[in-house]
């Protein structure tokens, strides 16, 4: 999902080596739990915490992974509590009410899992936490919301966003031409939900311009269409098939982690304020950022055709309509 990452020398400030690093996992759902699967069995980290109300489910999924520990990567896995969350490099929060399989969109049941986020924040933020990397749907909005409880500054407090939805787009333009996605360099932008944005404008096919592309090799302009349109409903339809997607989500998480803790410089789209320059309002959404060892280091312009840019507004204006919703949301003071 990276379009660019370059590592900097290990002896600069802000890198820490992965082999010391602790990650915290604020509920253990199936989203929490497959996330910390994937941090185990990709090595990144070297102690993995699981907090949850539910304690027994906690330490039920810690010792799970204790047992795969010796057939991957090392590492000291326990259930914990809100205390441990200072001593983590990362916390990632994917508590939330569950998606049901009549779901219509990630923004219902908004302000259940908003409720229960602002007393979570509440515990976590006691303890002051270095970055927050949020999971819980509708994740733009919540990503605002928690940016606004935990009084962080903007950049340590990252959405998951459309990091997934630009994988899902990369990778189905990359069977439709027959190119690894990690030769496409296309973005999905706005909403992590129904209004994001497919920016094919200036999208890249092993360096070569979407359009230009097309007209080498043929193209069809209602299967990009089709391919826009099913990477927009994937994570529904996924929903509907078995309960809920996170076996992505899960591989997303570790690879925005990962950019963190190596302090890669990594461009990824995920969800966080976005910029005055952008002039969108004060709203939290996906655009691609730099992302190194202190979060968010800078939003990045990305390029933009006038329905595009229409298109980001709208999905801009639905989410701060979303935010206007919840109760509080802009009682908390923070640091930008």
């Amino acid at each position: 999902m990276s379009d660019s990452s370059y590592n900097n020398s290990p002896n600069t400030l802000h890198d820490k080596p992965s082999h010391v690093a602790r990650v915290a996992i604020v509920g253990t759902g199936l989203v929490g739990a497959t996330t910390a699967y994937a941090l185990l069995i990709s090595g990144t980290v070297a102690e993995i915490v699981l907090i949850d109300k539910d304690k027994r489910r906690a330490k039920g999924h810690a010792n799970d992974l204790r047992d795969a520990a010796p057939f991957s990567h090392n590492a000291k896995v326990f259930a914990g509590d809100f205390s441990d969350c200072c001593d983590a490099d990362v916390t990632i929060i994917t508590a939330g009410v569950s998606p049901s399989a009549d779901m219509k969109s990630r923004l219902d049941n908004l302000q259940e899992s908003a409720s229960m986020l602002k007393d979570i924040i509440g515990e976590i933020t006691c303890h002051n936490p270095r970055i927050l990397l949020v999971a819980s749907n509708p994740v733009d909005v919540l990503t605002y919301a928690v940016w606004r409880w935990s009084g962080l500054p903007a950049g340590r407090v990252i959405g998951s966003g459309t990091s997934l939805d630009t994988s899902r787009f990369r990778r189905r333009l990359g069977e439709l031409y027959g190119v690894a996605p990690d030769n496409i360099h296309a973005y999905i932008i706005g909403e992590h939900g129904d209004s994001q944005v497919a920016v094919l404008s200036s999208a890249r096919i092993a360096g070569m311009p979407v359009e230009d592309f097309c007209r080498e090799f043929a193209c069809d302009e209602t299967t990009l269409k089709t391919i826009v349109n099913d990477t927009r409903t994937a994570g529904l339809e996924i929903t509907q098939a078995k309960g809920a997607p996170h076996y992505g989500v899960g591989a997303a998480l570790v690879r925005i982690v990962g950019a963190i803790l190596r302090n890669e410089h990594a461009v990824l789209t995920v969800s966080s304020l976005a910029p005055e320059s952008m002039q969108l309002g004060e709203v939290s959404l996906s655009l691609p950022a730099i992302i190194n060892r202190d979060g968010v280091a800078r939003v990045l312009p990305v390029s933009l055709d006038a329905a595009e840019r229409k298109a980001l507004e709208a999905s801009a204006e639905i989410l701060k309509r979303y935010i206007a919703m919840l109760d509080g949301s802009k009682a908390t003071s923070r640091t930008t």
